[in-house]
């Protein structure tokens, strides 16, 4: 067995100790960002009563740094928090609606709970619900996460 050099006990004691250290490559595991594919999948990701934060993003260097702070967010607050990544060329409906002009943004869904229905109803298939969006406006790391998450009260999964 080969013994560890001078700089990879350091590394070690440096990932051990210091809770901030927010150096890459970590090895995250599996991606735990999820890709908007559709409404109805995030209507259902909603209704499974976890908070989940969506970027909106369109694909260029800007965003490099965005998604590793995602991949990271997205292991941190498992599975409490989901983490949803869209790419607004694709999906320009749903990007549409938010009346955003400048990308990337995020905003954090939560609490979904039935609309109380008002005036006529088309369809007595169709439920509404309101769902509070928060606008994020943190610095964008792992630690602007926490903090944002904390300040409006939502759970974590490491209480550290």
């Amino acid at each position: 067995m080969e013994v560890p050099s001078f700089f990879d006990k350091m590394m070690i004691n440096l990932h051990a100790t210091c809770r901030y250290y927010t150096g890459y490559p970590k090895d995250l595991g599996p991606s735990r960002v999820i890709h908007f594919t559709s409404e109805r999948e995030f209507v259902q990701l909603l209704h499974q009563g976890y908070p989940v934060v969506v970027a909106f993003t369109i694909k260029c260097n800007l965003t490099k740094h965005l998604d590793k702070v995602l991949e990271e967010a997205a292991v941190k607050f498992y599975p409490h928090v989901k983490v949803m990544r869209v790419e607004c060329p694709k999906y320009p409906g749903f990007c549409i609606t938010r009346q955003k002009k400048e990308y990337p943004f995020i905003e954090i869904f939560h609490s979904p709970e039935q609309a109380i229905n008002k005036g006529r109803i088309a369809d007595p298939n169709i439920t509404k619900y309101s769902v509070q969006v928060l606008p994020f406006n943190y610095d964008v790391s792992t630690y602007g996460f926490r903090e944002f998450l904390n300040h409006h009260g939502i759970q974590q999964s490491d209480p550290k």
